[in-house]
């Protein structure tokens, strides 16, 4: 067995662990990353890449669609599902070898194969036939997080698809029935559902994208709905009854039973972060809710083994864990002025039609933490630059202390918007007040005009509508 010695060890290459190991080599750590799989992780091969790629290729089709609108005639717009799904492999390979190659740059070992804790400091590292036995002084755990299934109603890859199988068709079913309205099922909805197939959307609970303000959601339901998806909330699936060609859907709703049959099923009902066979039973690490326990500073119960991203439990979001692993690494290197993460600053963004984003406290939220709160509101309808993109639907909403001009939150719906949502989060994270927002110029005509008009709006100074 060959012998290895590193700084710093990190097991998965996804946006927390490659990101770590990056800024750990800058450092000067000498440092080994790990992946079983693709370097980049789900999020580059299986995810948050390759998934905006296939809704990048409905949106043009989208707007084809609706070229006369704009003044412009086609004939004949068609689409083949196999280039769609192609062009989105290609993207997540291209992504995948630019991290091989600023792996490399930045001289960091890569060892393909599945590493395990054996020990203080010690991984093994299985590699097809061989094997290693790798020693760190610290060792971060980046192996983020799978799909949940529930009982009975585990993907096949056939009838029942996870967001893997959902991601690759070969052909488009007629028929669709999404189960869970977080990010990952509406975005599939939107993206099946502009391309013809009849989608129905289930939810559990009251209302779809739970996380998101209730106003938020429930604007997002009635868009969707009137763009023909169907959806149906406080529901629950109890069965999933397979055919030969379809599947038959028992669904509850208030104690009554119905059956929905369609031809194929995908399974959007969270994570679980993969705490699995990486020999935590041997240590003082603890697994709360199917996740890895961390400090402030991403450290377990075990010494010198730390842990960052979906492992670690929500927000499951890309750039978190890339933010949680600069954290981890610069506070081992002895770096000044860090400062923990604080999840409330941390905006999330949906990239279903049309787009969602949001960052900070909701309404109800805020209220219920005891903040008597202002909250400003403006419609797309009165943008001039959303009227001029066709998009006239979607609303931007702030949410301030009434005391102190606070920001405690912004929640956004319409073309684009997750573009836009970094601009409240950088002045949450620099504690901006009204003041700084009223103040702050916004250019003409944009979209980004109307997240000073609902500022204005949260103080009673409204100015186009």
């Amino acid at each position: 067995m060959a012998k290895l010695n590193y700084d710093v060890a990190i097991i998965g290459s996804g946006p927390g662990g490659y990101v770590t190991a990056i800024r750990a080599a800058q450092l000067g750590f000498k440092t080994a990353i790990i992946e079983r799989e693709k370097l980049g992780g789900i999020c580059l091969n299986w995810g948050c890449i390759p998934t905006k790629a296939l809704l990048r290729s409905t949106e043009i089709y989208r707007h084809i669609k609706n070229a006369s609108a704009y003044g412009i005639k086609v004939k004949g717009v068609e689409f083949d599902i196999k280039k769609i799904v192609g062009r989105s492999r290609d993207v997540a390979a291209q992504l995948s070898q630019g991290v091989n190659y600023l792996l490399k740059k930045n001289k960091i070992d890569i060892l393909i194969g599945h590493g395990k804790l054996a020990g203080k400091g010690r991984i093994i590292v299985k590699e097809n036939k061989k094997e290693y036995d790798l020693v760190a002084k610290h060792i971060i755990l980046a192996t983020g997080a799978r799909a949940r299934t529930l009982p009975g109603m585990e993907p096949d890859g056939k009838l029942i698809w996870s967001y893997k199988e959902a991601m690759v068709p070969n052909k488009l079913p007629g028929s669709m029935l999404i189960v869970g309205s977080g990010a990952i099922g509406t975005e599939f909805a939107s993206f099946y559902h502009t391309l013809g197939v009849d989608v129905t959307v289930v939810e559990v609970l009251p209302r779809i994208l739970p996380v998101e303000d209730e106003e938020i959601s429930t604007l997002a339901k009635q868009l969707f709905e009137k763009d023909g998806i169907k959806i149906m909330t406080s529901t629950s699936v109890v069965s999933l009854k397979k055919g030969q060609k379809n599947i038959t859907a028992t669904v509850e709703n208030d104690n009554n039973s119905s059956e929905v049959v369609v031809d194929r099923v995908v399974m959007a009902i969270g994570i679980k972060g993969n705490s699995e066979q990486l020999g935590l039973e041997n240590t003082k690490i603890k697994i709360e809710k199917d996740h890895v326990v961390i400090n402030e500073w991403c450290e377990t119960g075990e010494p010198g083994v730390y842990a960052i991203g979906d492992l670690t439990g929500p927000p499951w979001l890309a750039h978190k864990a890339s933010h949680e692993g600069i954290i981890c690494i610069e506070k081992i290197a002895g770096k000044e002025h860090i400062k923990p993460l604080n999840k409330r600053y941390i905006p999330g963004c949906t990239y279903c039609h049309p787009q969602i984003a949001s960052v900070g406290m909701t309404e109800r939220s805020a209220k219920k933490d005891g903040y008597e709160v202002r909250v400003g509101k403006f419609s797309f309808q009165g943008n001039g630059k959303a009227l001029a993109l066709g998009e006239p639907e979607g609303l931007i909403k702030t949410i301030f202390d009434a005391k102190t001009g606070e920001m405690l939150g912004a929640h956004m719906i319409g073309v684009e918007v997750t573009e836009l949502i970094h601009g409240y989060a950088i002045g949450m994270s620099l504690e901006t007040t009204e003041i700084e927002l009223i103040e702050t110029v916004f250019p003409h005509p944009t979209l980004s005009e109307m997240m000073h008009e609902s500022v204005l709006n949260a103080y009673e100074r409204t100015i186009h509508f």
